[in-house]
């Protein structure tokens, strides 16, 4: 039996998320005695595969019906895969992507799910964060097969193989179940680097009131080269995209380095980035939360205090 990883695709490409889902998929496999297979699922997807393949064997599922992503069409896709391989569990990083997908791949084979999978127990069990990452639970799958997606901040991206693993396209059909349609796609264009692949991520809170104040953000993450990420009061407020939103609803993010400027630091969004290495947080309330999980605060307006830093910033390098 395998263990079978679902990889997302952008732009002809594997994503890096994928290869977090692959650690899960070997320390699982360790545990149990499986083997681990990828999955690669579109249209026009040879490259990704090929991409894939430094990682595993790869069965692919190459159809037009697959070219946008609907959730019910993959679905069947990746279910019957997964029937036509014998995978006895399926995992995937957790995204927007994952979260739509899997949990009605889990609905078709009959199978148990664990989401947000951070630790996979020596007896082969399953570590999960609940309410918040205030509780920890330890999950038991009993279903002949189960589904999973993986925290990918507590899973390291995986090494390649020893030697490049097979690419064979799988005896899957693929049908549209007409259920859904996408109708446009408009991608949000940034030459930042992807949230949730970023080695620095600089986020902004309410403290920074509106989208003229949500500009003393800019030089900090040019200076850094990082993403910018938002509080999910500062994406309500339609200052930022959502796709910017750091937290529990939103995106898990552990870079290098995570600068937390004029945000509280509530619960749900420490639960998206306590596990980032470096936390420096910038808040003139020195009571604020984020302060509990910074390994350095500075206690001041972000409005002065962060052109002030990055001039002594500047100064520094330039020494």
């Amino acid at each position: 039996m395998s263990i079978l990883v679902i990889a997302e695709v952008s732009g002809g490409k594997l994503r890096k998320a994928t290869l977090n889902a692959v650690t899960f998929a070997r320390q699982l496999a360790a545990a149990r005695g499986d083997t681990v297979a990828i999955g690669v699922l579109g249209a026009g997807v040879g490259g990704a595969a090929a991409e894939a393949a430094a990682f595993g064997p790869v069965h692919v599922v190459d159809a037009p019906a697959l070219a946008t992503c609907t959730a019910g069409t993959w679905a069947g896709a990746v279910a019957d895969l997964a029937g036509a391989v014998g995978a006895n569990a399926v995992a995937a990083t957790s995204s927007t992507f994952s979260r739509d997908l899997l949990p009605r791949v889990a609905a078709r084979l009959g199978a148990g799910m664990v989401s947000e999978v951070v630790a996979v127990t020596p007896d082969g069990r399953f570590k999960r964060p609940m309410w918040a990452g205030n509780v920890v639970a330890t999950v038991e799958v009993k279903t002949p097969k189960a589904v999973f997606t993986v925290r990918s901040t507590e899973f390291a991206l995986a090494d390649p193989a020893g030697a490049p693993g097979a690419v064979a396209a799988a005896a899957v059909t693929v049908a549209d179940d007409g259920k859904a349609k996408v109708v446009s796609f408009a991608p949000t264009v940034s030459a930042r680097p992807d949230l949730g692949e970023a080695k620095v991520v600089v986020s902004g809170g309410r403290g920074l009131k509106d989208k003229e104040g949500w500009k003393v953000l800019d030089p900090l993450a040019d200076l850094f080269g990082a993403a910018v990420g938002a509080t999910r009061a500062v994406v309500d407020a339609g200052i930022v995209p959502n796709d910017l939103q750091v937290g529990q609803t939103g995106k898990v993010v552990a870079p290098n380095l995570y600068f937390a400027v004029a945000l509280s630091g509530a619960i749900q969004h420490i639960a998206g980035m306590k596990a980032s290495k470096v936390i420096v947080a910038i808040n003139k309330d020195e009571e604020a939360p984020i302060f509990s999980v910074a390994d350095y605060g500075l206690v001041g307006d972000a409005f002065k205090v962060v052109p002030e830093m990055i001039e002594e910033i500047k100064r520094a390098r330039a020494g």
